[in-house]
């Protein structure tokens, strides 16, 4: 987003050390006419740069990204941008990257919204919806997955319109309040913990026993995905949010059941690869989006698990995993190798399922092919590991 956002001309500095990003706003002013954008494998950036170059009246772009990124699903926001008066010209596929897009500004009037194959189609057309000319009315065709996601998006909206509501919202229709922009109300914004990627931690316990803490970690988060937690409780383990951020511990007993994981999708994967840990089958259900994303998610946790001799069922929308340990546990003997697919949230999760000690000789078992595909969201994750399991086992 950085690479592709200077290439716009807009000036953004990154400082590392600090983890601090600055961008100087240009009021919904996109400073160049033209680019050629590259957004790698980023499905968040790939949909709201697309949206937003619609701000430009008059611009031409070119938008790539890598090939599992060509393949994922975009129509949705192509024909809402279309109806912005936004011309679509596809090299390859129609509806796909990559494709030049030539923009004519944003539109007042209805809005007409299919985001059911991503709440980030939603999510887009939500945020350049108060620069546009006149008031605008965002009607959403069917329903979208991830909704806490859209909830976020509009809490950002409110956050960076003057503290006011940006929207009034009645049923799935969102229409501007007013049409003066953004502003920011301080110079500094406070990114929230990523909750995705705090749920492999607080999932850890599963596999190691033991307890684990994350600080800064909010049980009123407005991320969504805060909602795994309680998932984590429904198999058995101890999870409660403490002054200084998120507990889990593990208990003797820890089963699988039904759970829907529409609203929590990307955390979905993380329950999946520890499911041989727990007592009776594990049903995730509400994931057929998840087929769409980096890779198909359902069948990628599917294939993994039977080469660690799992039982495990699928259809469109669920898995089913019955799990053995005793098939675990010969597997482990043999040593398995993980195929991450490109996909961090396959690498990190069996990341975490390796750390549990199958052999019960504390001794390595299962290895992760690609590791550094996680350097998509959590480029040092392998190293926290480590640097947990040394803080684990130096004396108290």
């Amino acid at each position: 987003m950085v690479e592709a956002l200077t290439c716009l001309g807009f000036t953004v500095n990154t400082d590392k050390q600090t983890a601090q990003i600055t961008v100087k706003g240009e009021s919904g002013r996109i400073p160049n006419h033209s680019g050629d954008l590259f957004v790698g494998n980023a499905g968040t950036v790939a949909r709201f740069l697309t949206a937003a170059l619609c701000l430009h009246r008059g611009g031409k772009y070119r938008l790539d990204g890598t090939e599992a990124m060509r393949e994922r699903p975009m129509q949705g926001l192509i024909d809402s941008l279309k109806q912005l008066g936004a011309r679509f010209t596809f090299e390859k596929k129609d509806g796909h990257f990559p494709f030049a897009i030539e923009t004519q500004g944003i539109k007042e009037g209805t809005w007409v919204v299919d985001a059911t194959a991503s709440s980030q189609i939603l999510s887009a057309m939500l945020m350049v919806a108060p620069l546009a000319e006149a008031t605008v009315e965002v009607v959403l065709q069917n329903k979208t997955v991830s909704k806490p996601f859209v909830e976020m998006t509009l809490n950002m909206c409110d956050h960076f319109s003057g503290g006011n509501a940006a929207f009034t919202i009645k049923g799935d229709n969102y229409k501007t309040i007013s049409n003066k922009g953004y502003s920011s109300s301080s110079d500094n914004y406070q990114v929230e913990p990523d909750a995705t990627a705090a749920s492999y931690f607080l999932a850890l316990p599963i596999a190691t026993g033991g307890n684990c803490s994350l600080k800064g970690f909010k049980k009123d988060s407005i991320q969504g995905d805060v909602g795994f937690i309680e998932v984590l409780k429904e198999t058995g383990i101890h999870a409660d949010f403490t002054s200084e951020g998120a507990y889990t511990e593990a208990r003797s007993e820890l089963e699988g059941k039904h759970f829907d994981f529409n609203d929590i999708s990307d955390t979905f994967l993380t329950l999946a690869a520890l499911a041989p840990l727990l007592e009776g089958n594990t049903t995730i259900s509400g994931i057929a989006h998840t087929r769409k994303q980096e890779t198909d998610r359902v069948s990628a946790m599917a294939n993994e698990m039977r080469k660690l001799g799992q039982e495990v069922l699928e259809d469109d929308d669920s898995i089913t995993i019955t799990p053995s340990l005793e098939n675990l546990r010969r597997k482990a003997l043999e040593g398995v190798c993980i195929d991450t697919y490109h996909d961090h949230r396959v690498a990190m999760s069996f990341g975490i399922l390796g750390s549990a000690d199958v052999r019960g000789n504390g001794q390595p078992w299962l290895t992760v092919r690609d590791p550094m595909c996680c350097a998509k969201t959590f480029p040092n994750f392998f190293e926290e590991l480590e640097r947990i399991r040394l803080v684990s086992l130096a004396p108290q």
